[in-house]
């Protein structure tokens, strides 16, 4: 290193005309580097800023070209507090270690990193001036929801005004929302939403539509979101409602009553005859009722309906709140004739009485004798024909499925009904 010293004269002049000249010992010493700017330490890259989730560990790089017996210090910059210099940590964080390689690349090790390890991180070089980088470490935080301030489970009175509280933590601020557990709308301020945004969900006028299990969710784009679940109970005297109020059977039917009721807390139901007595489940009734939330389906079947089952019958719901019931009439209605397709031909009153006629007159005579014929014609007609001795007609049933006939064997001029 040299030095280059600048010296200056001045001269003035009096106001008697003489020329005073002083010297003026103003000489400023710079030194003059031998080394050029290339060959001093310099930073081969940014430190990157570093983002980490809270718990995890976080790396922090700092990588110095040329540092010759320079020494490389980290610091943090909000507290100015000296981390590590050199090979050295300073800190009494237990946390807080440093790693290095090449005499190049220095690291600052963070483990188990807290949300006040957020902020800016110094890396120096002890050169005069005194050269350094900086990097952010931010520090992220997963929601969580803050059962203190969040709401629980609620149970009101049908036409209250009902309010749900969810608050949740978290960096960043996390987004909180509202929502059905079971994915349906639900009507909101009006409105048929899916979502409600906000921490707080505000219900005017409940119903029972209303009742169900509610879901405040917390994100922040930091994994995993969380939710909470809260379960809403509207409370509402017993309603009734019946699909058919007046039903007709025949005598030795089966027949079944419906009703369907609404209730909460859930009612008592039951059904009762026309006089009062409640019906108990046996061989003659069998009462059903099927839970659906706060729905019930009642069924009440009778079995081989008898002249005296017809009249009058009640089906009842009753709770805390109060009781309802609804009254179904039983009609009696003309039995359904039978369809002469149904019937056999031994079964079919008509032919019945011409199959016994006919076979009291062969069994009468001792010349006849009941024979199958083994074979089905569709094409034979029935009536009235004339036979000679040893003649022979058979009398078949019109079903395909009962194969039978009457033979009768003549020995004398006869006339049969076929």
């Amino acid at each position: 290193i040299s030095t280059n010293t600048n010296c200056s004269t001045d001269i003035s002049t009096s106001t008697n005309g003489n020329t005073d000249i002083s010297t003026n010992t103003n000489c400023n010493t710079e030194p003059v580097s031998s080394v050029s700017e290339s060959l001093m330490p310099h930073f081969a890259e940014p430190i990157p800023n570093v983002t980490v989730t809270v718990g995890r560990d976080a790396l922090l790089a700092c990588v110095v070209d040329n540092l010759k017996g320079f020494k490389v210090a980290w610091v943090r910059v909000d507290t100015q507090t000296i981390l590590s210099i050199h090979h050295n940590v300073i800190t009494q964080n237990p946390r807080i270690s440093l790693t290095y390689n090449d005499h190049r690349s220095w690291f600052l090790n963070i483990k188990n990193v807290q949300e006040s390890d957020r902020g800016w991180y110094m890396c120096q070089v002890n050169t005069d001036p005194m050269r350094s980088r900086q990097g952010y470490l931010q520090v992220v935080v997963p929601p969580s929801i803050i059962d203190k301030d969040t709401s629980t489970d609620l149970v009101v009175r049908e036409q209250a005004n009902v309010t749900l509280n969810c608050k949740a933590q978290g960096y960043p601020e996390p987004y909180v929302m509202w929502r059905r557990e079971d994915g349906a709308n639900l009507s909101y301020n009006g409105d048929t939403v899916n979502v409600v945004d906000g921490e707080t969900l505000f219900i005017t006028k409940v119903s029972r539509l209303h009742m169900g299990a509610y879901l405040c969710i917390a994100s922040n784009g930091v994994p995993p979101s969380i939710s909470k679940r809260v379960m809403l109970k509207v409370q509402f005297p017993p309603m009734l409602s019946i699909p058919n109020q007046l039903e007709g059977a025949y005598v030795g039917q089966d027949v079944s009553l419906e009703c369907h009721t609404e209730a909460y807390p859930a009612s008592i139901n039951y059904w009762t005859t026309e006089k009062g007595d409640m019906i108990v489940s046996g061989e003659k009734y069998e009462a059903v009722s099927v839970d659906d939330g706060y729905r019930k389906y009642m069924m009440l079947k009778i079995r081989n309906v008898a002249k005296s089952d017809f009249g009058n019958y009640q089906c009842v719901a009753k709770n805390s709140l109060g009781e309802t019931d609804g009254l179904i009439k039983l009609d009696e209605i003309p039995a359904p004739e039978i369809p002469e397709e149904a019937y056999t031909s031994t079964e079919h009153p008509v032919l019945k009485r011409k199959y016994a006629s006919l076979g009291n007159q062969i069994s009468n005579s001792g010349l006849g004798e009941w024979k199958d014929s083994g074979s089905y014609n569709q094409n034979t007609s029935y009536g009235y024909s004339e036979f000679s001795p040893g003649n022979s007609v058979a009398i078949q049933s019109c079903q395909p499925h009962v194969m039978f006939s009457i033979t009768v064997f003549c020995l004398a001029r006869c006339l049969v009904v076929r």
